[in-house]
């Protein structure tokens, strides 16, 4: 951040940290930063806990500061995993199915009747202290690790909750971002893919791609709409063995992927979300389906690390082996083709042709479809933005092989090389194997592949018997699609 282009100044933060349970050092930090600035500006929270904590002190701050609109808590209580599955259940949006135990006993026979492995989730994951040892989600076993788990809740200041698996595979990991406006009304908005992540299958956005899709966008505006919700919103979403997108966090603040969702014109959700709040007009998005970001460290590690791992099928089995289900920085833009150019892997899409036979068939960037029936009246007719009044149907946007949008190009900090030491290290771990199995004299397929293709030994007069039969090795994965920017 300290290097960033766009920055012109920095505040120092509260004495000790940020609590959200007790913000009054943040009222009295803030207040001393409206001070030096002299006039009153945008305030957006860049994270979960900020959010949680600007929302608490927002009413003593309007004469000073530009704050979204969030009424009665509403940060807490949609970024708090309970309150998100009680409001999922009762707005029927896809939720994986999650059970909040009341005793130790009650929490293994749920995680025998969700099926191992099974999710587990703190409820309030700010809580956590960070001296504890615990994560926010953990994807548990065995039954004894559950009962161990529940029994540290009072250590954890908030509840456990056990959700079912869903099976990570490479097209089942999405995300929405949108910016609102006061009752929900979109601004800018769209859903997009994440096609490589880091930690592989679990992790955050290594290489993501705006793709529309209708269940996903609709899921998104029905949330804002009926939470009343202005401010910036990230969701996520997994899609399960039956491909129905089940929404799995919501953020109530900017993706750190937020980049991705720039149209033609360089508008994001930030700037629109300072346009709304400083009265200007918010202009019409032009483009921006298509376009990819890549955070190009960790878009290498997932690619170097993912080809060793097996990948689930495109058909979704239940029985598919992987990791629970968010982005990286923000940096330069950078022109398909142009200089530095580069090939970065993502997943040739499985969906896509059974797509185009339920919503109608693709038209290729700005044609116009066929006259036909209107569609029909939903809750986000007459919103303004650019999902406004869309509804799933026979139009939608090109994939990006027909239209291949900009590429947003991000690198790590100079001051974390947590990541870079990662990256050699994948690397030189992948070299040092083939170097000791080439002084070894091994072939690829390893030690006992090789000596079942050997010949017995003859002794004496004995005949040679017909030579083992060597067993093929394991067909590779497919190659990723390879996108050149």
């Amino acid at each position: 951040m300290g290097r960033s282009r766009y920055l012109r100044a920095t505040h120092p933060g509260p004495d000790g940290g940020l609590d959200p349970e007790a913000p009054e050092a943040l009222l009295e930090c803030l207040t001393a930063v409206s001070e030096r600035i002299g006039r009153p500006a945008v305030l957006i929270a860049m994270d979960d806990l900020s959010a949680i904590a600007v929302s608490r002190v927002a009413p003593m701050l309007t004469d000073r500061f530009r704050i979204p609109h969030q009424p009665d808590n509403l940060p807490a209580r949609v970024a708090d995993k309970a309150e998100l599955s009680r409001l999922c259940a009762r707005w029927d949006v896809p939720h994986p199915e999650t059970v909040i135990p009341a005793s130790g006993a009650e929490a293994a026979e749920a995680a025998w009747r969700l099926g191992l492995p099974v999710v587990a989730k703190w409820s309030r994951p700010w809580l956590l202290p960070a001296a504890a040892g615990l994560r926010s989600t953990t994807l548990v076993h065995g039954v004894a690790e559950v009962r161990r788990l529940y029994e540290r809740s009072a250590e954890a200041g908030s509840r456990l909750l056990l959700q079912r698996f869903l099976p990570a595979g490479p097209d089942t990991d999405w995300f929405f971002h949108g910016a609102f406006a006061r009752g929900g009304r979109p601004l800018l908005a769209g859903s997009g893919r994440k096609e490589l992540s880091w930690p592989v299958r679990t992790g955050l956005t290594a290489v993501g791609r705006w793709l529309p899709d209708p269940a996903v966008e609709e899921s998104g505006l029905r949330l804002a709409e009926r939470l009343g919700y202005q401010g910036i919103l990230d969701l996520d979403f997994r899609c399960d063995e039956r491909g129905t997108f089940r929404l799995v966090d919501f953020n109530p603040r900017p993706g750190a992927q937020f980049r991705l969702f720039t149209d033609d014109r360089g508008l994001d959700v930030v700037q629109a979300m300072y346009l709304d709040l400083t009265g200007q007009r918010v202009p019409e998005p032009v483009g921006g389906p298509g376009r990819v970001f890549v955070a190009e460290n960790y878009a290498l590690l997932a690619a170097v690390r993912g080809r060793s791992l097996p990948t689930a099928t495109a058909a979704r089995s239940a029985d598919t082996a992987a990791g629970p289900a968010a982005g990286s920085g923000v940096g330069r833009d950078a022109v398909p083709g142009g200089a530095g150019a580069a090939r970065v892997p993502g997943p040739v899409p499985p969906r896509e042709e059974r797509r185009a036979a339920e919503t109608g068939p693709v038209l290729p960037a700005g044609r116009r479809p066929e006259p036909g029936p209107p569609p029909a009246a939903g809750p986000a007719d007459g919103a303004r933005g650019p999902l406004a009044g869309r509804r799933p149907g026979p139009v939608r946007a090109a994939p990006p092989r027909e239209r291949r949008g900009r590429v947003e190009a991000a690198w790590f900090a100079p001051d974390d090389l947590g990541p870079f030491l990662a990256m050699l290290g994948a690397f030189l771990g992948r070299g040092l194997g083939k170097g000791a199995r080439a002084l070894r004299g091994v072939p690829e397929q390893g030690r006992r592949g090789a000596r079942a293709v050997r010949a017995p030994r003859q002794r004496g007069g004995e005949r040679p018997g017909p030579p083992a039969r060597r067993t093929p090795p394991e067909a590779p994965a497919e190659p990723d699609e390879l996108v050149t920017r």
